[in-house]
């Protein structure tokens, strides 16, 4: 088992609909929300956590390839690969994302060896935020409110308040993929792009939120819209 290369997937990640990707603050503010979303700390801007592609990208081609119910709803792993040794669906995506090994996949583990992708947190695109937000004094996040409906009184009820990163706004995408001697996983790559385009990333996408879709992707410096675009998610075999 041989790496050959660490290639970089390079991007624009755009937003069609607002995104709320929580921060985890459960902190009641007086005048704020009561969810905001992730911001970094140094620079206060929102920014898109490479954990969060991650484990979206993740279960959408864990769904596609018909492994989430052998999990159990957890992430396809080793356990699941060891007792169905030839679904190479599922070999791929251990190979992509990893699989938390035990001892008793030992063999299978150094058979696949180590996990592939690296998603790197997506800053907000600085080009993006000084000539679409900064010129016109726009600010990067809004307040949705949000209520419940009584079904009987038809009345408005538990008001609550949502950040969310504007549509139109736009992050830089990077992931790294190692490609070891015999590796064919690109296009299963894009494959998780093309259904995250698909479905949404964040929270409440069932409500609108967090629809996305990706620009100018290269590998290593070399156009991949085409080879993306010809991505079916749906006519390709599962």
């Amino acid at each position: 088992m041989q790496l050959n290369i660490i290639q970089k997937i390079t991007g624009t990640l755009v937003l069609e609909s607002g995104l709320h990707i929580g921060a985890g603050d459960s902190e009641m503010r007086i005048g704020g929300t009561d969810s905001p979303v992730v911001k970094d700390p140094l620079t206060g801007q929102p920014y898109i956590p490479g954990s969060s592609l991650k484990g979206k990208i993740r279960s959408l081609l864990e769904w596609r390839h018909g492994l989430v119910l052998a999990a159990g709803g957890a992430p396809y792993s080793f356990k699941q690969l060891a007792k169905d040794e030839n679904n190479s669906a599922g070999r791929d995506v251990i190979k992509l994302f990893g699989g938390a090994p035990d001892n008793a996949e030992e063999q299978l583990v150094s058979s696949i060896g180590p996990t592939r992708l690296a998603f790197w947190d997506c800053p907000l695109n600085s080009d993006w935020k000084r000539e679409a937000a900064d010129s016109r004094n726009l600010l990067i996040t809004e307040v949705k409110s949000e209520n419940s409906i009584n079904r009987i009184a038809g009345t408005a009820e538990s008001p609550r308040f949502i950040e969310r990163v504007i549509a139109g706004a736009r992050f830089d995408f990077t992931l790294s993929l190692k490609v070891l001697a015999g590796d064919d996983l690109l296009d299963t790559v894009l494959l998780g792009l093309r259904l995250l385009e698909l479905d949404s990333l964040g929270g409440s996408g069932s409500r609108g939120y967090g629809k996305i879709k990706f620009a100018a992707l290269k590998l290593d410096g070399t156009d991949l819209m085409k080879q993306f675009h010809a991505i079916t998610p749906f006519n390709q075999t599962a």
